[in-house]
């Protein structure tokens, strides 16, 4: 039995699906945060449960020669990234592997390797951002969270954003400082600006501000939108209002302070329209070649009826347009539906429909009226496929369905279940669309046996 705060000496095997070491001391699994494979270290046992312990290296006996020094400033606090502390090409090796062992064992697959799309630079690629905003000695600042809490950590420069979002972020902090807004307070509930979110469109350079409020208005909005107009590609100023208690970023009012109230971009060829609330991948570079990859996969042809589940702002699915003889997209959010449907008016794109409501009902209403799909892409959020979703993918028996994932476990299992209703895995391939952190997302082309 592991003793708390004694030291053992181990070697790195292999990471958690979060990232972190792995080393076996005496037949226990113990999790140690910015370790690299290989590395013999001395770790301090901080915590023991029944079947695992995690613990903290003090010293390391024998370095990986995928060991870098960190160039960021916060990364051992900040919970955004994970692995500044090891190479690029580690990186990708351990997320290729965590999708193949994810569907050898939940999956049942037997697969050797899997290829990954490895990004071309792991600097300023999101195009995204959501600062949370806290307070301390009645001065108010935004940053990321700490792993595990809702401790905001200060960072001044963020390295896998742009520039303009955290110009954008100095300025509503400083403007909240100057007339003594409040931050929110989640434990109280009271306090007014929560979070500060910024998108910025990858090819137009345009930006959007959003601003979650436990509130309706903001004080002297003007003296803001004259501080934000020094943005290159300031756009638009949008107050969410959350008063609801929790960490749920957004709320589901919107109130446009300045310009449309959404941003533009090009994708795939495509513009979108893109308002707060729009699903729309973050890499931009990477999530063009992930839905290619998809396309490619899908092997659509003019003959074909396309069904995206999940469809979002309708990326995909204008972008399979072109090939197919008709698309069909479902998505939950109401917003993102709107937006998908100006999207495809403003493409010219006349061989899409856009239905709102939850991918699994929706399908299975389709299926009732009798349509049944030659493609079906799903693209579901991290807790992957309903049972209602399986269900109607087996009653629609279409002859692929390509599922792109952003959690390798729930695309295992889903995997699994699709098998057991007749399909089987044609291929699969992981795309990295987040450098430095631990998320991975991959393509598994499934056919009908």
């Amino acid at each position: 039995m592991l003793k708390k705060n004694e030291i053992y000496e181990a070697q790195i095997c292999d990471y958690t699906a979060e990232g972190q070491g792995v080393a076996k001391i005496d037949g226990c699994a113990v999790f140690v945060p910015n370790a690299v494979a290989g590395e013999i270290c001395r770790i301090r046992i901080e915590k023991v449960g029944k079947t695992w312990a995690s613990g903290k290296i003090v010293e390391i006996l024998e370095k990986s020669p995928h060991r870098i020094n960190r160039q960021c400033s916060v990364a051992k606090l900040c919970g955004g990234c994970d692995f500044w502390h090891m190479d690029y090409e580690e990186e990708t090796r351990l997320k290729g592997d965590r999708v193949r062992q994810a569907l050898n064992r939940i999956g049942g697959e037997e697969l050797e390797e899997i290829s990954i799309l490895r990004a071309p630079s792991c600097y300023g690629y999101r195009n995204k951002a959501q600062y949370p905003v806290s307070s301390h000695k009645g001065r108010v600042f935004a940053g990321f969270y700490k792993a595990g809490t809702h401790t905001v950590v200060e960072n001044n420069r963020c390295l896998i954003l742009p520039e303009e979002m955290d110009r954008v972020k100095k300025l509503v902090v400083d403007y909240v400082n100057h007339y003594r807004i409040s931050a929110y307070d989640e434990i109280a509930h009271n306090g007014l600006l929560r979070h500060i979110y910024v998108r910025r469109g990858a090819v137009s350079g345009q930006v959007l501000v959003c601003l979650a409020v436990n509130g309706r208005k903001l004080p002297h909005t003007e003296d803001l939108i004259r501080r934000l107009q020094a943005v290159p590609g300031f756009t638009s100023l949008v107050l969410s209002v959350n008063t609801k208690r929790g960490n749920t970023v957004l709320g589901e009012e919107f109130i446009t302070l300045y310009g449309p109230g959404y941003i533009e971009d090009t994708l795939c060829g495509l513009n979108f329209r893109l308002s707060a609330r729009s699903f729309y991948q973050v890499n931009h570079h990477q999530a063009q070649r992930l839905y290619e990859a998809a396309i490619a996969q899908a092997e659509i042809t003019k003959n074909d009826l396309v069904l995206d589940l999940y469809c979002g702002v309708g990326t995909i699915t204008l972008a399979m347009a072109k090939a197919a003889g008709k698309v069909i997209g479902v998505e939950v959010v109401a917003q993102a539906v709107e937006d998908a449907k100006e999207n495809a008016k403003r493409n010219g794109i006349e061989n899409a429909e856009f239905f709102c409501g939850d991918a699994g009902k929706a399908a299975l209403q389709l299926e009732a009226k009798g349509i049944h799909p030659d493609v079906v892409v799903v693209d579901p959020p991290r807790k992957g496929l309903n049972a209602d979703t399986i269900e109607a993918l087996s009653r629609m028996q279409p002859q692929r369905i390509v599922y792109v994932s952003c959690d390798p476990a729930t695309l295992a299992r889903d995997v699994s279940l699709l098998k057991e209703h007749g399909f089987a895995v044609k291929n699969a391939m992981a795309a990295d669309l987040f450098p430095r952190c631990a998320h991975v997302e991959s393509i598994v082309c499934l056919t009908k046996e």
